[in-house]
C-alpha cells in the first residue's frame, strides 16, 4: 500500500482555535482530526500514516523555521504523496499550505495536492506550482473537498491517465500539452468549428483561453509629503468598542471610518478588533498596532508629513469576497477623494 501525509493548521489538527494560532509545528504518527477523513477517502490505494499540524500564526510569521522544521521531519520517512489542507477561503491557511506543497516537492520530488476556495490569496500565489483544488468557502464542505483531493491523488498513485485542469477540478496551471484526439481532428477544421459556433451565437472551449487581469495602475508619487494629507485604513476590524456600523467579523459586506481628530493613538477599551481571523489579544490591548496612528502623529508633529486625516477606515478582511472588498473599496475611495486626501496607509493583521 501507498503511503500518504497530510499538513493541517492547529484547528483541523485538534488542537485548538486562534488562541493556539502560535502552535509550533508537530509530526504525529497515524491519523488526527482531518487526517482521518482523507485517509478513508483513499479507499485503501494509500494510508495517511503521519500528520504534520502547524499554527497558522508560527507558520506565517517564522516561515522559514516552520518549513525547516516540517522537512525536517520527513527525512528518512517514506511517503509517496503529500497532501495539505484544504484550506477553504482560509487566506494564512492558504498561505501555509502553499510553502509547505511547494517544499516537500522541491525538497523530496513526491507529487502534492492540496484544495483552497477561488478567493484565498493562495490559489493566486500556488496554482501554477501545484495541483490546487477547487475547494468550497467554509469547513462545511471538509468532505467533499477532502473526497477530491484523494480522488485525484488515487489516480496519481495507480499511474492513471490525468485529465485537463477542467476536468479534473483544480485550478489550471498555464502548462500546456500535446493532446491526441481520437478520433483525430485537424487544427483547420477545430478552428473553423469554433468560428462557425461563435458566429451562430452557440457554446465553444477555446484551445488557448487568455486570463482576464485585473490590473490596477501605479499611483504616481508624492512629491512633497510635508505637505500631503495621509489617512489610515484596515483590514485588521479595528473598530470603536460597540462596533456601531455591526461590521461583520468575517465575510464583511460593510466599513465604518470613524474621528480620530482629537486622538495621538487609538486606546485600549475605546477601540477594539472585531475580526475573526487572527488572535485579538495584541490589538485589543494596543489598537495602534494594527492602525499606526501614534506614529503617524509623530510624523505629523516632526513635520514629515503634512496632516493625518480625521477619520480612519476600516473593515474586516477574512473571508470577504473579492467583489465585496471592490465595492467597498471604491466607496471609500470616493470618500477619500471627497476629503482631499492625497495618501492612504493601507495596514492588515
Amino acid at each position: 500500500m501507498k503511503k500518504a501525509i497530510l499538513y493541517l493548521n492547529q484547528f483541523f489538527g485538534q488542537v485548538g482555535g486562534e488562541d493556539v494560532a502560535d502552535f509550533a509545528p508537530e509530526i504525529r504518527e497515524g491519523q488526527v482530526g482531518a487526517a482521518m477523513a482523507l485517509n478513508q477517502a483513499l479507499k485503501g490505494v494509500a494510508e495517511v500514516t503521519h500528520t504534520i499540524i502547524c499554527g497558522d500564526n508560527f507558520m506565517g510569521s517564522n516561515q522559514e523555521e516552520a518549513v525547516e522544521r516540517i522537512l525536517g521531519f520527513l527525512e528518512g520517512k517514506e511517503f509517496d504523496i503529500f497532501f495539505a489542507g484544504p484550506a477553504f477561503r482560509a487566506g494564512r491557511y492558504g498561505s501555509a499550505c502553499g510553502h509547505i506543497c511547494k517544499a516537500v516537492q522541491e525538497k523530496f520530488g513526491v507529487p502534492v495536492v492540496t484544495s483552497m476556495n477561488d478567493e484565498n490569496p493562495g490559489v493566486e500565489m500556488f496554482s501554477k506550482e501545484m495541483y490546487i483544488f477547487k475547494g468550497g468557502a467554509s469547513a462545511a464542505k471538509m468532505r467533499k473537498d477532502m473526497k477530491a483531493m484523494a480522488k485525484f491523488g488515487v489516480k496519481i498513485l495507480n499511474g492513471e491517465e490525468l485529465l485537463s485542469a477542467d476536468e479534473e477540478g483544480y485550478y489550471g496551471r498555464g502548462k500546456r500539452h500535446q493532446k491526441w484526439l481520437n478520433p483525430p481532428v485537424a487544427a483547420p477544421d477545430r478552428v473553423i468549428d469554433m468560428l462557425l459556433k461563435k458566429i451562430s451565437g452557440e457554446e465553444f472551449v477555446t484551445e488557448l483561453p487568455i486570463p482576464e487581469l485585473d490590473l490596477v495602475p501605479i499611483a504616481p508619487k508624492i512629491k512633497d509629503l510635508s505637505k500631503a494629507k495621509i489617512a489610515l485604513a484596515t483590514s485588521g476590524g479595528i473598530v470603536p468598542v460597540e462596533n456601531p456600523d455591526r461590521i461583520q467579523s468575517a465575510s464583511a459586506t460593510r466599513w465604518g471610518k470613524y474621528d480620530v481628530s482629537n486622538l495621538d493613538n487609538l486606546p485600549a477599551g475605546v477601540f477594539k478588533t472585531i475580526h475573526a481571523g487572527y488572535d485579538p489579544a495584541a490589538a485589543d490591548a494596543n489598537p495602534d498596532v494594527c492602525v499606526p496612528l501614534d506614529a503617524l502623529r509623530a510624523y505629523e508633529k516632526e513635520g514629515r508629513i503634512g496632516a493625518v486625516h480625521d477619520v480612519f477606515y476600516t473593515t474586516v478582511g477574512t473571508g470577504t469576497t473579492q467583489k465585496e472588498a471592490a465595492r467597498m473599496g471604491r466607496e471609500i475611495v470616493e470618500d477619500l477623494k471627497a476629503s482631499g486626501v492625497d495618501a492612504v496607509i493601507l495596514t492588515s493583521t
